[in-house]
């Protein structure tokens, strides 16, 4: 199916009367004890939470595959059926799917329930961008501790909508939340590895604040925050004179982003004289091939972890 801009998106929306005269929750969710919650997400790492916690209750469905670029999708006339025919939509929030968020918020406000899973973490917890004074760093599923936060908020928001299943949400996100505990150990005694003065990580945009803050690393992304921010030739130029300058080891693709732009950097640190490897691929704004262990969030922590060790230790 064709895809679209998100304002033709919302112009069919409202063609449909989506937006202007959906149903209410309590209508559409009436005949719930005889079927599964209907659940449609935004990313994997989103999807993924909620498999977790309405597991045996839930379909889902994730508008975002491997390799896509949330900062970047356009959403389809198909998400909108798909978005339509949900009981619940469930995005991360923080402006990782841009101007998708109005969408959501439309139709929030219309009886559709939509929850940014973020919305709950302690703004004190976040990372405050300095270049958007208010606005905040969106990848908060690289600090463990906070990712805990956002399925803690899905167990509740799914408890809300379908109360008879809640203990059900609430011992599917206890047997989850323990095993983010285990994963939280996992990172810090395999980052313990790496030497101090070695945890320098580089990579295509800026994803990894949160991941650096927790653990430990210094973290430089060529790219901003956002991919929609193109990286220029100066700043190509800037990072390899770190690298060559501090003599780092390895830097870093993403499954989300074209690697040209790191294969420059690389290019770049050669011609001042040294020579550094692309440590590996990073999952960074999507999860890896379903079927796969990077196909899950718990999977997709521990291939990085386990990529970044192997080149830096």
């Amino acid at each position: 199916m064709a895809r679209t801009t998100l304002n033709a998106v919302i112009a069919l929306m409202l063609m449909v009367g989506l937006t202007a005269c959906a149903p209410s929750p309590a209508a559409s969710l009436s005949d719930l004890a005889s079927r599964a919650v209907r659940v449609v997400t935004t990313t994997g790492m989103v999807a993924d939470i909620v498999r977790n916690v309405g597991a045996g209750r839930v379909e889902v469905v994730s508008l975002m595959g491997p390799g896509v670029d949330p900062h970047l999708y356009k959403p389809s006339s198909g998400d909108v059926v798909k978005l339509d025919r949900a009981d619940v939509i469930f995005y991360n929030g923080l402006h990782l799917e841009g101007r998708m968020a109005e969408l959501f918020e439309k139709m929030a406000r219309s009886g559709k329930p939509a929850f940014a899973v973020t919305s709950r973490i302690d703004p004190a917890q976040l990372i405050e961008l300095a270049e958007a004074p208010g606005h905040y760093d969106p990848h908060v599923w690289f600090d463990v501790r906070l990712w805990q936060d956002a399925a803690r908020f899905v167990a509740q928001a799914l408890s809300d909508l379908d109360p008879a299943s809640r203990e059900l949400y609430e011992r599917n996100a206890e047997l989850y939340l323990e095993q983010l505990d285990e994963l939280q150990a996992y990172v810090e005694q395999q980052i313990a590895l790496i030497p101090p003065e070695s945890r320098v990580l580089i990579t295509a945009h800026d994803a990894f604040g949160y991941f650096g803050r927790r653990y430990g690393f210094e973290v430089h992304g060529l790219q901003g925050v956002n991919t929609a921010a193109e990286a220029g030739a100066r700043n190509v130029q800037e990072l390899a004179a770190l690298i060559a300058g501090r003599k780092i080891k390895a830097i870093f693709v993403e499954s989300s982003v074209p690697p040209d732009a790191i294969e420059a950097v690389q290019a770049a640190v050669r011609a001042r004289g040294w020579d550094v490897a692309i440590g590996g691929e990073l999952f960074s704004d999507a999860l890896g091939a379903d079927g796969t262990p990077e196909g899950t969030y718990i999977g997709m922590v521990k291939h990085n972890v386990d990529t970044i060790v192997g080149a830096l230790r």
